[in-house]
């Protein structure tokens, strides 16, 4: 086995790897639809500008 024909194997074997963690991401995403949670996330960067109108 050379060594270009390794390099072959592990470039597919990372391939295979990160389009199944890629699946894994978008199943965790969209089946298990905690939205409430997502919403919450998304609402947290805008918590601290609400807190300084408030007192501004």
């Amino acid at each position: 086995m050379t060594l270009q024909q390794m390099f072959d194997d592990a470039s597919s074997v990372m391939t295979v790897v990160s389009f199944a963690t890629f699946l894994g991401i978008v199943g965790w995403t969209y089946v298990l639809r905690k939205r409430s949670d997502f919403d919450a996330a998304a609402r947290l960067p805008f918590a601290d500008e609400a807190g300084e109108q408030e007192h501004g």
